[in-house]
């Protein structure tokens, strides 16, 4: 198994300092999400999006996955917490382990940096049908991305 669970990438938590993301629905970065085979292998080093083990073009997917609709960042308590609306797939046949969560017009000189790694728990499946990314609630204790 190549997946070892969800997590931020080490490198998305020091760009955070850099002023690399904008995570705000208006006039923020453009994000999207990526799927992968069992075959992928990704740790907290991995930096940026990558092709190697992306589940091929089918239905609505291609390579570099989908744009995601991001929900302006808020706060709970002491939690700030950014989140994305669901992403779907139409007339898709695609089998994916998990996906890369990435900017693709970051601040600064980076290239498609990773913001985080997900593992779905075991392979999901669509046969010419609807793929899709469900993303928890929005709020502190279940959006995407938390600093808590």
């Amino acid at each position: 198994m190549a997946f070892t669970g969800s997590f931020m990438a080490t490198s998305f938590k020091q760009e955070l300092l850099e002023g690399v993301h904008d995570f705000r629905l208006t006039g923020g970065d453009t994000f999207k999400l990526a799927l992968y085979t069992n075959s992928a292998s990704f740790d907290a080093s991995t930096t940026a999006y990558t092709v190697t083990n992306e589940v091929g073009n089918s239905g609505t997917y291609s390579a570099g996955g989908g744009t995601l609709t991001r929900i302006d960042p808020t706060t709970s308590g002491t939690t700030a917490f950014a989140d994305f609306a669901d992403l779907s797939f139409t007339s898709a046949t695609i089998t994916a382990r998990g996906a890369l969560l990435y900017n693709t017009t970051p601040a600064h000189t980076y290239t498609n940096p990773v913001v985080a790694v997900l593992d779905f728990g075991s392979d999901k499946t669509s046969t010419s049908g609807t793929f899709t990314i469900q993303f928890p609630t929005a709020d502190a204790s279940n959006a995407i991305v938390r600093i808590a």
